[in-house]
């Protein structure tokens, strides 16, 4: 998006402004709109990217960026995933039985990044949760997945600093 033309729209007016003013006030208003090119540009791109913020609000779980291109700003879209279809069944179609992979494939120790927006509320409660069971919020999260996922056994986190029966500490790897 090009704000050339917006801020070009801003020096006419500051010059017409000016105009009725005298040839002092012309003279002031040729010096300042230089440097006042630089705050409306600013000004543009703060009031675009809250803009953008409220967009991406109303649009989760897509989103709108605003990148800066030179002195122009430029708009990423990142739409939701798209809905699955709604097929009509004529006939009951039995789901194909999957099985689970063996341990050793299940967890080859690769890690994989992902980016979790949760509510704040969610996240305060998250972080105390965490804190009180002496984990991190990464480490906790890992755990409350893979005990959704495992059918509710208590699964040790990566790296977890849990307590044994005897009060001692521990960090590792749990297969």
């Amino acid at each position: 998006m090009d704000l050339t033309p917006y801020v070009d729209h801003l020096r006419r007016e500051l010059a017409v402004a000016a105009d009725a003013s005298g040839d002092e006030a012309r003279a002031l208003a040729e010096r300042l709109s230089a440097p006042l090119e630089s705050a409306a540009r600013l000004t543009l791109l703060n009031v675009l990217s809250a803009a953008m913020s409220d967009v991406t609000r109303e649009l989760a779980p897509g989103s709108v960026d605003v990148r800066l291109r030179g002195l122009d700003p430029e708009f990423v879209v990142t739409p939701p995933p798209a809905p699955e279809p709604v097929r009509e069944a004529r006939e009951p179609v039995a789901a194909p039985v999957v099985a689970a992979p063996p341990a050793a494939e299940a967890d080859d120790g690769t890690m994989v990044r992902i980016n979790l927006r949760l509510p704040a509320h969610l996240k305060g409660r998250a972080e105390g949760a965490a804190a009180e069971e002496g984990l991190s919020v990464n480490a906790w999260l890992v755990r409350a997945v893979s005990v959704a996922l495992d059918g509710g056994g208590r699964a040790s986190a990566p790296g977890g600093r849990g307590k044994d029966s005897g009060g001692r500490g521990f960090t590792g790897w749990v297969r």
